[in-house]
């Protein structure tokens, strides 16, 4: 399958790439190379047959269009975004542009290819979004969010995710495109942008720097590795019915001081400090605007429907994680030199 992947220079974009290459498909990988896209994620299939890369910003139509009739993509997995929920905090108009009117843009595109090619139904269009678009649930419940969750998006970043479902949505029910809507958990692994709070963490710990946590660190998440996302993906394109919503967890809730204190004793063992251990440099500082309580997903649908599980637990894929940014310097250290990287973001001024 010939396969167009947007966002494949960033963390689960790459991650997408990678595995598709592996698995025998051709890939077309459409990036703007914006502060978190790196090549080098995908160093390691960027010179085979299978890849091509195109250079474009989701947000100019017509380039899309170029891109679709050049190489005539069987299937679209759309992952191109703005994604950190501090940064669209302080930079809401970002992730309008980019989250809606970017995936306007990528609709319209793949529905002026699926028109050229006679509305077959061969074409699939992966739309990959988020747990966040539902909202917030209760520390003091076993709620979970399920595909029939309504929606209550509460920044501007999922505010953003929640706008472009629907278009996604919208796009099926007027035009019959073919799509799928995909709704993952928070993401972790080898490549990610470290800005967020996994690699974030590893980080600072190793260079000896204070290991900030928002608030009293009480807030869950579920926490999904990335190559099982990956996995997850490339199946529900594969195989996923067309107007189905998915939602992608592990079922691995862990609050954000818990996961910190997991990833110190991992840095312990594999890493020790010459002083006392990691969790000594842990710091509460002020909570971030509107910090979401609980986010927890129900995977029943993709479980039941699709036969997808993931593939290791939250401590496997933390030591895999903790590892690798231990084993590759080489990738993290030239992008700590970026300007805002390690200064607080998403503080309302």
């Amino acid at each position: 399958m010939k396969l167009l992947i947007t966002g494949g220079m960033g963390f689960i974009g790459s991650a997408v790439v990678r595995l598709a290459i592996e698995r025998g498909h051709q890939v077309i990988n459409v990036d703007a190379l914006t502060y978190a896209g790196c090549s080098e994620n995908v160093a390691k299939v960027a010179n085979t047959s299978k890849y091509k890369f195109e250079e474009c910003d989701i947000r100019i139509k017509k380039g899309l269009n170029d891109i679709f009739t050049k190489h005539s993509p069987d299937g679209v997995i759309h992952l191109a975004a703005e994604t950190h929920v501090d940064r669209s905090i302080d930079s809401p108009a970002e992730f309008i542009s980019t989250n809606v009117n970017g995936t306007f843009n990528m609709l319209e595109a793949m529905r002026s290819y699926w028109k050229s090619k006679g509305y077959s139904n061969r074409y699939r269009f992966v739309h990959v979004s988020t747990d966040e678009v539902y909202g917030s649930l209760s520390y003091n419940n076993n709620i979970k969010f399920t595909e029939n969750t309504p929606y209550n998006p509460r920044s501007p970043y999922s505010a953003s995710k929640a706008s472009s479902d629907h278009l996604v949505r919208a796009w099926y029910n007027t035009y019959n495109l073919p799509v799928i809507v995909t709704n993952c958990s928070n993401n972790y692994g080898p490549y990610h942008f470290p800005e967020k709070l996994v690699p974030l963490v590893i980080l600072n710990a190793i260079a000896g720097k204070k290991i900030s946590i928002y608030g009293t660190g009480e807030n869950i998440r579920d926490w999904l590795y990335v190559n099982d996302h990956a996995n997850a993906l490339l199946l529900i394109l594969e195989k996923g019915k067309i107007g189905r919503s998915y939602n992608i967890g592990s079922e691995n809730e862990c609050s954000n001081l818990e996961l910190v204190k997991k990833i110190c004793m991992i840095l312990d063992k594999l890493h020790p400090c010459k002083k006392g251990t990691y969790a000594d440099l842990i710091t509460f500082v002020n909570d971030r605007p509107g910090h979401d309580e609980r986010y927890a997903i129900n995977p029943n649908r993709i479980y039941q429907e699709l036969g997808w599980r993931p593939s290791v637990t939250l401590e496997e894929g933390l030591k895999k994680t903790v590892k690798w940014y231990l084993e590759n310097k080489d990738w993290w250290q030239p992008l700590l030199k970026q300007s805002k990287l390690g200064k607080r973001l998403g503080l309302k001024s």
